[in-house]
């Protein structure tokens, strides 16, 4: 079974840009291993090194202001190849949970099965993320996956979130599918038993 989530308060990490696709996110040499251990010391690794292997200072995770358990990235997050390792890599790196305007459909459904939870927010409500965290790093959101809200701790301000009712509970009970259907044994056996 997985970390429970069930609210995260938290700061965030803000990647402004828009169209990341899951190539970015892990580049394609790097899916060679076959677990999903040591992903994430190669999180945007083409963003974060140079050709010489040293950190680009200007990208935002070698930038010590910005720290947290939240992935905030502009619209069409996720875009690209079908690849898991990008929801693998960004959970080893300590993400819990991804805010875009808009995620990949692979990408979310990808996210989801790997207890990292994608909120969709509004374009306007991401731009007051984005604007409050530029003013003050150390801003906070909170995410409350029963109520499916996110707020803006700065300001109190809140939006709601979908999510399947089915990965919610699984998310809320730290299940994957296999977990899901252990946690039904019972009502699975007296059905059988009922035959």
């Amino acid at each position: 079974m997985a970390e429970k989530f069930i609210t995260l308060e938290t700061t965030i990490v803000p990647l402004l840009v828009e169209n990341i696709d899951t190539d970015q996110i892990i580049p394609a040499r790097f899916l060679k291993a076959t677990t999903r251990d040591g992903f994430g010391e190669n999180l945007f690794r083409d963003w974060r090194y140079d050709k010489s292997n040293r950190p680009v200072a200007s990208f935002v995770l070698n930038n010590p202001a910005y720290s947290g358990k939240a992935l905030v990235g502009g619209k069409n997050f996720g875009s690209g190849s079908s690849r898991e390792h990008a929801a693998w890599a960004i959970v080893d790196y300590g993400f819990r949970a991804v805010v875009s305007s808009f995620f990949a459909d692979i990408f979310k459904n990808n996210a989801l099965n790997n207890g990292l939870l994608p909120v969709q927010a509004s374009p306007a409500f991401l731009s007051k993320i984005f604007a409050a965290v530029e003013k003050d790093p150390e801003t906070k959101i909170r995410i409350d996956l029963e109520k499916q809200e996110i707020t803006l701790l700065a300001t109190g301000e809140k939006e709601s979130f979908d999510i399947n009712p089915y990965k919610k509970t699984c998310l809320l009970n730290g299940y994957d599918d296999i977990d899901y259907l252990l946690s039904m044994k019972d009502e699975i056996e007296a059905y059988e038993k009922s035959r």
